[in-house]
Order: structure tokens, then C-alpha cells, then sequence
């Protein structure tokens, strides 16, 4: 499968409409909740899985990227799926005409997803886009509930050079009639969202518009006002201020599946599954002495996330940072956001050809800090970062999913324990 193209040119649905015609056409089988943004549709899709999962049903959670095996994407009840299955689910794949052009990896992962939820007969498949959304093969299903949580510039060669286009292309999502919930704040993209739900006759509601939430720091729990109901003292089992945010577009999605008689779930299955919920590689703690977080924060939105974090939960710790960037994002913008908040930098490179060069990263990072070193190797920058730093301080390890990965692998082969 690695073999395959990563990223095909964005041709449209056809390839997956004919691999999954092939295989009898699974998504057709079990509810779906379908979920687009920039940043928090990991956290958002996983919520959901929980909290289906926590009232009694079968459900399939499809997700990327993965952080240590191809297994991850493809979860039913919380847990990834098998190695059996994974190659039970490639060779049905393959079996399957697929037309004139070979399909991409995200394409062939897909189908293998659906393949598999609907041979284990899941109740609700909770799917997260690739990338974009209206060519996405993704969109070939048609959920409950569509929700767009956030929008900012990324992977503008394919989605467009602006929030309006961008938007437009996540908002392919929305369904004839399929309600929207969302949480994008720009004029320009709620202006389009607006428009092609108009477009669709499907009716969308908007964080800070038709629902709300309110943070308390002292008590660490949120308030969600919602579309009908309003809940207090809710918990998320995820850290970061901004979980409050995407908590109350997954309560607002509660509302609407409860509201259109999609399930039944009461206020006590959301409470508990909204803090069971667990999502790994996003401000999760692997060790306590020192404080060793793991933090993809992949693009500029997620880095201001993560800086802000720092910066008000951590504001007495020396800081060390592992970082390593992909070469499509705005690494000089993503470091100035991160390292005026950190002690030091230790830069470093993922194994993945698109990762930008330490050395370029190194400069850039020098410039704003005097302690920077490159050590090229995720898992030798960790241990020297463990051997020199002191129990009281604090190591931030983030810039790219897959310098978390590396990290993960990391921890598994060590005495650190690691919650996987």
C-alpha cells in the first residue's frame, strides 16, 4: 500500500464509487456522521466514536493519519482493527476493478474502512475527511449529521488560496437536507457555508451563533447553551482550551442525532463518553518527571493552540522543544508562535521525505532563541532531552504527526510508561 500514490491528483469520486460498487457497496449499510475541518477533527470524530460506543452501539471510527500503524485508522469499539483483518480487507480491495486509474492510498484505505465496518456490521461509522472534502473519497457517504469544525489556510495547491475557496471545498461535505453543525468564525467561510447549506435545503447551526460554550478555568469544566438543551459542569477528557470548543460541536451533533431520531443518547452516555474520550498524540502527557508532552500541532492554527497552552498551563517549567516540520507547512511562522515560550529548541526529522532539512529549521530558530541544537533523530533528540533536563522541567515534542509517531515508537520501547 505504501507503494501507492499519497497524493493522486484530485479527479473526483469515481475511483472509490467504483471500488466500492465492487465490494456491494458497505456504506450503505450503517449510520455515518461525516467530519471536515482544518484542526480538530481527530479530537471531534473520537468523541463521537465514544460516546455512540458508551450508548450501546457497534461503531466504526475511520481517521488519519496514523501515528505507529496503518491499524490505527481503522478502530471498531475503540480498538484499531486486526493485522488479519487489515489484509483481509487490502486483498477485497484489490480484487475490485477499479477503472481507468490506479487508486491513491487514501483511497484504497477508505475502502478498505467501509470494507471492514460493514463485514463486522457496525451501527454508526464516525469518518473524517482526508483532505478538503468535496472530492475527498470520504464524501461518498451520506451521514446523519455533517460537521465542518474550523477553517484556515492548508493544502492550498489542492483546496485553493483563500478561506472562501478552502471553504468551499470542505463545505462539499454538506448533503441534500443533512443538517451542519460548525464551528468556522470567518465572515468569508461562514458566508459560503451559508450558501451551500441554502444551496442544499440543510440546516446549519454555528458555534457562538446557534450554540455555545463557556469555559471554567478553576474548575477545569465547561457550560454547554445549546440548540434546545443546555448541560453544566461538563468535563472532556482532552487538554487545551480549545476542546471546550470542539466538545460543544460533538454535544450540539448529540442534539441533532437525539432531536431527528437517529439514537438515543441521554445526558449521563454524553457526560461519561465526552470524558472517557481519549485522543492520542494531542496534548497527551507520557510522563510526569520530567513532564513529557506529545503535541502533533501540524499546522499554524495548531501551534498557536499549543503555545497558548504552554504559556498558561506551564508558565513556571523550563521548556525544551522537539520539533520537526513537513515542508508544505509555514515552519517560520509555526516556530515564531512556539519558541519564545520554550527554554530550548532541539530540532529534528521525522522519516518521511517531506520533512524540512533541521538545518533550515535550525536557522530560523536561532534567530529568535540562543539554545538551539539539531539532532536529526526523533528517538536520540527524546533520549538526550531525558538525560539532560531536570526532573522539575518540561519537554514539548510536536510540529508533525509523524515526529509524534516516531515519539510513540519511542516510548514503547522504553521503561516510560505509555498510555496507547
Amino acid at each position: 500500500m505504501y507503494s501507492l500514490r499519497r497524493f493522486g491528483i484530485i479527479l473526483g469520486l469515481d475511483v472509490i464509487a467504483a471500488l466500492l460498487d465492487g465490494l456491494g457497496n458497505p456504506h450503505r449499510g450503517f449510520k455515518s456522521i461525516h467530519v471536515a475541518g482544518t484542526n480538530g477533527k481527530g479530537s471531534v470524530c473520537s468523541a463521537l466514536a465514544t460516546i455512540l460506543h458508551a450508548a450501546g452501539y457497534k461503531v466504526g471510527l475511520y481517521t488519519s493519519p496514523h501515528l505507529v500503524k496503518f491499524n490505527e485508522r481503522i478502530c471498531i469499539d475503540g480498538q484499531p482493527i486486526s493485522d488479519d483483518a487489515v489484509v483481509r480487507a487490502y486483498e477485497a480491495v484489490r480484487n475490485v476493478p477499479s477503472g481507468d486509474r490506479e487508486p491513491t492510498f487514501f483511497e484504497y484505505s477508505t475502502a478498505m474502512a467501509f470494507y471492514e465496518f460493514g463485514r463486522q456490521k457496525v451501527d454508526w461509522a464516525v469518518t473524517e475527511t482526508g483532505m478538503g472534502g468535496r472530492m475527498d473519497a470520504t464524501n461518498i457517504i451520506t451521514p446523519a449529521v455533517s460537521v465542518i469544525t474550523n477553517i484556515s489556510l492548508e493544502h492550498q495547491m489542492y483546496l485553493g488560496n483563500t478561506v472562501s475557496q478552502i471553504t468551499a471545498e470542505k463545505g462539499g461535505i454538506i448533503k441534500q437536507g443533512i443538517p451542519v453543525v460548525t464551528g468556522v468564525t470567518q465572515k468569508s467561510a461562514i458566508s459560503v457555508l451559508n450558501a451551500i447549506a441554502r444551496e442544499k435545503s440543510a440546516d446549519i447551526y454555528r458555534l457562538g451563533e446557534d450554540f455555545r460554550v463557556r469555559r471554567n478555568k478553576k474548575s477545569g469544566t465547561f457550560a454547554y447553551f445549546g440548540i434546545k438543551q443546555d448541560i453544566q459542569n461538563m468535563r472532556t477528557g482532552l487538554s487545551g482550551h480549545y476542546q471546550a470548543d470542539n466538545a460543544g460541536l460533538v454535544l450540539a451533533v448529540c442534539e441533532i442525532l437525539n432531536k431527528n431520531g437517529n439514537c438515543r443518547l441521554s445526558e449521563e452516555t454524553i457526560r461519561t463518553g465526552l470524558e472517557q474520550n481519549r485522543w492520542p498524540g494531542r496534548l497527551e502527557k507520557v510522563s510526569d518527571s520530567p513532564l513529557i508532552l506529545l503535541d502533533g500541532a501540524h499546522n499554524l492554527a495548531a501551534a498557536k493552540n499549543l503555545a497558548r497552552f504552554l504559556a498558561e498551563e506551564l508558565p513556571d517549567r523550563k521548556i525544551t522543544l522537539i520539533i520537526g516540520i513537513l515542508d508544505d507547512k509555514p515552519y517560520e511562522s509555526m516556530l515564531r508562535e512556539l519558541v519564545p515560550v520554550c527554554r530550548s529548541v532541539i530540532v529534528t526529522r521525522p522519516e518521511i521525505e517531506r520533512s524540512t532539512d533541521p538545518e533550515i529549521l535550525y536557522a530560523a530558530a536561532k534567530k529568535m532563541l540562543a539554545d538551539v541544537k539539531i539532532i536529526p533523530d526523533v528517538a536520540e533528540a527524546i533520549r538526550y532531552c531525558i538525560e539532560n533536563v531536570s526532573p522539575q522541567d518540561a519537554v514539548c515534542i510536536a510540529g508533525s504527526l509523524y515526529v509524534v509517531g516516531e515519539a510513540i515508537g519511542f516510548f514503547k520501547k522504553t521503561d516510560l510508561t505509555y498510555r496507547f
